[in-house]
C-alpha cells in the first residue's frame, strides 16, 4: 500500500482524539477507549499485525498505564487529599496568601516553580495534579487551574523524574548524555523565559496583566533557565530541573516578600514554624524519600530496584519483557511518604487507608482514560503506525525538516503522554534524519525532547490527570481547546530555534564540549 495513504490512515486515531475531545466534547473515559478500538482494528486490518500481537501490545500498554503511571497519579492526589483531611492544606493556603494574594504571583510560585520542582523529582503527573489541586483550594477556577498547570508543566518535563527523558534519549541514540543535556537546555531556554509571561497573561486575561509584575515574571524564567543550562552541561541530566526549580522558587518568593509585600493578605496570621512544617510534611517527605531512593543514591536505588517482577506481555517481534518495579517507582514512594507523614501528624493508619481508598474511587474514570491512551500508544508503536507518520514527515520536508522536528516530538507525547516514551519512539529517527541532512545529531535529538515538552500540555493522559485532580472530569475538551493554541505557538517557536540555532550549536558544543 502507498506510504502516503498509510500516513493518513495512521493519523485516524490521533484525529479522532482531537475531534472527539476538542470538538465533540466527549469525555476522555468514553473517547479514548473508542480510539483504542480503532487503533487495534487498523493495526490488524491495514498493518497486518497478528491479532494476538495487537492485543498483547494493548495489554502491555494497559500494564504500564496502571504501574507506574496510574499509581503515581493516585499517589499524588492521595498526598493532597490527606493534606486536606489533616487541615494542612488550609495552613498552606494561609502561608501562600501571607506571601501574596496576587494570583499572578501565586501562579509563578505554585504552577511554575513548585510544579517544576515536582516534575523534576517525581514526574508522571504529580506536577499537574498537586499544584492544580492547591490552586483550586486557593480559590482559582478549577478548569483554569488545570489549564495553567498543564501549560506550566512543559519545559520542566525534559529533565523530569530525575532526568529520565534525556538519559533515556541518550541511551537509545548512543549520544553523550552531558552534551545532549546541554543541547536540550539551550533549546528550551527561550521557552523557559516565555512560559511565565504566558501564565501571567492568562491569569490576568491579557497583556495588560503584566503591568507591575514584568520583573518578577522575567526572573521566574531566568532563575530557572540559567542554572539549568549550567547544571545540564557539567552534571548531566539528573539535576537541571531540580536546581532550576528550587532557585526559581527561592527567587520568586524572595522578590514577592521584598517588592510585592503590599500584596500579602492584610489579616494574615503568623503561622508557627512547627505548624508550617507539619502542614508541608507530606510534600517534604515525598521530596526527601524520592531523592534518597533515586539514581543519585545508587546503593539505595539499586537495592530497591531488585524488588521487581519481569514478564513477557507483548508476543510480537522486538517485544521486550516488561518489568514491574514494586518499590523503586515514584508512586510507591509517594504513598509510603504520605503514610509516614500522616502517622507523624497523628492520623490513625485506618483513617489514612480510608483516604487512599476514597482517592482510588475518585480516580476510576481517569484510570479508564489513561489505560486506553497508553495501550493505544503501544499498539501504534509496535504496529509501525507511528514510524510511518514520522517517515513521511521527513520525506516531505527535506532540508526544512528541523522546522518540524519538534512537531514529531510533540506528536509522540500527545499520543503517549510521556516525554520519555516520545524519545524512545522518535529519538533514533531524529538522529537518522540529522545524518541524512548533514546536521548535528545532538541538536535534532534535543529537538525531539524540546518538542515533546510542548505535546505534554495537550496529551489526553495529562489532561485526564488535571481533570481528576481538580474534580472536573468531563471538561477535557474545554481544556484541550485552551492548551492547543499555546501548544501551536510553543512548537513554532521551538522549530525556529532548532532551524536557525543549528549553526550556533556547532560552535557551542565544540567550545564547551
Amino acid at each position: 500500500m502507498d506510504n502516503l495513504l498509510l500516513f493518513f490512515i495512521a493519523l485516524i486515531p490521533v484525529v479522532w482524539l482531537i475531534v472527539s475531545l476538542g470538538v465533540l466534547k466527549i469525555p476522555g473515559y468514553k473517547a479514548c477507549p473508542i480510539a483504542l478500538a480503532i487503533t487495534i482494528l487498523l493495526s490488524i486490518l491495514v498493518w497486518k499485525m497478528p491479532v494476538i500481537d495487537s492485543l498483547t501490545a494493548a495489554l502491555e500498554g494497559g500494564a504500564m498505564a496502571i504501574w507506574p503511571i496510574m499509581l503515581v497519579i493516585v499517589a499524588a492526589v492521595f498526598t493532597y487529599n490527606l493534606a486536606t483531611h489533616t487541615g494542612g492544606m488550609e495552613v498552606i493556603k494561609k502561608m501562600m496568601t501571607s506571601i501574596t494574594t496576587d494570583q499572578r504571583i501565586l501562579v509563578l510560585i505554585l504552577a511554575w516553580g513548585f510544579g517544576g520542582f515536582l516534575e523534576a523529582i517525581a514526574g508522571f503527573g504529580t506536577a499537574v495534579a498537586i499544584p492544580a489541586s492547591i490552586l483550586a483550594a486557593l480559590g482559582f477556577n478549577p478548569v483554569f487551574a488545570a489549564i495553567i498547570c498543564l501549560i506550566a508543566n512543559t519545559t520542566p518535563t525534559a529533565f523530569g523524574a530525575i532526568g529520565l527523558p534525556v538519559s533515556t534519549l541518550a541511551s537509545v541514540t548512543g549520544l553523550n548524555v552531558n552534551d545532549l543535556s546541554f543541547a536540550v537546555a539551550l533549546q528550551l531556554f527561550i521557552m523557559i523565559v516565555v512560559v511565565p509571561f504566558i501564565l501571567v497573561m492568562l491569569t490576568g486575561k491579557g497583556v495588560k496583566s503584566l503591568k507591575g509584575v514584568v520583573l518578577i515574571t522575567l526572573m521566574a524564567g531566568l532563575s530557572f533557565g540559567l542554572p539549568q543550562i549550567f547544571v545540564a552541561k557539567y552534571l548531566g541530566a539528573e539535576l537541571p530541573a531540580i536546581v532550576g526549580s528550587v532557585v526559581c522558587m527561592a527567587v520568586v518568593i524572595a522578590m514577592a516578600k521584598i517588592f510585592y509585600k503590599d500584596t500579602a493578605a492584610k489579616d494574615a496570621e503568623k503561622i508557627p514554624l512547627k505548624t508550617a512544617v507539619m502542614a508541608w510534611l507530606p510534600f517534604i517527605l515525598v521530596f526527601v524519600i524520592i531523592i534518597l531512593c533515586s539514581s543519585l543514591f545508587p546503593a539505595i536505588n539499586g537495592a530497591l530496584a531488585q524488588v521487581k517482577t519481569t514478564i513477557q506481555i507483548y508476543t510480537g517481534p522486538h517485544g521486550k519483557p516488561y518489568t514491574f518495579l514494586w518499590i523503586s517507582t515514584p508512586g510507591t514512594l509517594i504513598i509510603f511518604a504520605t503514610y509516614l507523614a500522616g502517622l507523624i501528624q497523628g492520623v490513625k493508619f485506618g483513617q489514612i487507608s480510608k483516604v487512599l481508598g476514597n482517592t482510588m474511587k475518585q480516580m476510576s474514570k481517569s484510570a479508564i482514560t489513561i489505560v486506553a491512551i497508553v495501550a493505544l500508544a503501544k499498539v501504534m508503536g509496535y504496529s509501525g503506525m507511528i514510524g510511518v507518520i514520522a517517515q513521511i514527515l521527513v520525506l516531505i520536508t527535506g532540508d526544512f525538516y528541523p522546522l518540524i522536528a519538534p512537531l514529531i516530538g510533540a506528536l509522540g507525547t500527545f499520543v503517549t503522554g510521556s516525554d520519555t516514551s516520545a524519545n524512545v519512539l522518535f529519538g533514533g529517527l531524529q538522529v537518522e534524519a540529522a545524518n541524512a541532512i548533514g546536521m548535528n545529531p545532538y541538536w535534532l535529538a534535543a529537538a525531539n525532547t524540546a518538542g515533546a515538552t510542548a505535546g505534554k500540555m495537550i496529551s489526553p493522559q495529562s489532561i485526564a490527570v488535571a481533570t481528576a485532580a481538580t474534580g472536573i472530569i468531563g471538561s477535557e475538551g474545554k481544556i484541550l481547546q485552551a492548551t492547543l493554541k499555546v501548544c501551536a505557538i510553543y512548537v513554532i517557536v521551538i522549530g525556529l530555534v532548532v532551524y536557525f540555532g543549528a549553526p550556533l550549536i556547532e560552535g557551542l558544543l565544540s567550545t564547551f564540549g
